[in-house]
């Protein structure tokens, strides 16, 4: 099974996406590449980008879930945030991983190798991954920016010469904020706050890490409008049950996370988990 297919978004950026969904980016300067995220660690990624790149290598993870940071071990130097180090460490093992793909391939789970997953490596050394961080790649930077709410660490990444944002699952739409994983609502709406502020007029473009690459430059906008729907009880409340977890989508929309109004940017959030305790 070929795992990853990819396409240029300019001379300078690729996307990559696995047979599951997700969206990962290769981006070079003159000197140097990165990659965001590492997915499921399956499919032989690091072959893959070999393939993409001559370019020594770095590699930025978003967070720390099973679908993003779990091919870290096939490379040596890989950055995150070191609050999500207890999250990839539940998530790492073999039978969580393979969990998530038979649900997420279906019937074509069984056509991946023995071969194809990358060893667990619960300890993995990770280099720390802090806010205001910031990589050179020859005529291209990226900035790491601290963006908690859906994990403790996760982290968005500006492409500060191409003006393009990597928001990641940080906020998109169909933010996950109901697990035990995410930060309370209140305190996600200050974090957005603070990110919304502190990038303004730096970006033109926001890329995603699941169903549609790009989104409109407003969804930061447009999730903190949501967010203060769902705190005053206005939100419109769809059900929602994901891996036992019951939670409500705050705005309808249809199966790829489209809002029905037409506008991006969503939040799946929990009752319970509305305001710090």
């Amino acid at each position: 099974m070929k795992f990853y297919e990819a396409v240029k978004v300019s001379d300078s950026l690729t996307r990559i996406k696995s047979k599951t969904g997700e969206l990962l980016y290769l981006a070079e300067g003159t000197e140097r590449a990165v990659l965001i995220d590492t997915c499921v660690g399956v499919g032989h990624l690091k072959e893959f980008v070999s393939g993409l790149t001559e370019k020594p290598l770095t590699v930025l993870l978003t967070h720390g879930h099973v679908d993003h940071a779990m091919g870290a071990p096939e490379f040596d130097e890989v950055y995150m945030n070191l609050k999500d180090v207890p999250l990839y460490q539940r998530q790492c093992s073999l039978e969580e991983r393979k969990g998530y793909l038979a649900a997420g391939l279906g019937d074509a789970f069984g056509q991946i190798p023995g071969d194809a997953y990358v060893q667990p490596e619960k300890d993995y050394a990770f280099r720390e991954l802090a806010d205001g961080m910031a990589f050179d790649l020859g005529g291209l930077h990226i900035d790491a920016f601290e963006f908690p709410g859906h994990t403790k660490g996760s982290m968005v990444f500006l492409l500060r010469e191409m003006r393009i944002l990597i928001l990641g699952d940080a906020c998109n739409n169909s933010t996950f904020l109901f697990d035990q994983d995410a930060c309370p609502l209140d305190e996600y709406m200050e974090a957005l706050e603070k990110v919304r502020g502190r990038l303004a007029g730096k970006y033109d473009r926001v890329f995603l890490s699941h169903h549609d690459m790009e989104t409109g430059t407003e969804i930061m906008d447009n999730v903190m409008e949501v967010c203060r729907e769902a705190v005053e009880g206005k939100a419109d409340d769809i059900p929602f049950n994901f891996m036992g977890n019951h939670a409500y989508i705050a705005k309808k929309c249809n199966e790829r996370f489209q809002r029905e109004d037409g506008k991006c940017g969503n939040i799946i959030y929990s009752k319970k988990k509305l305001h710090r305790r």
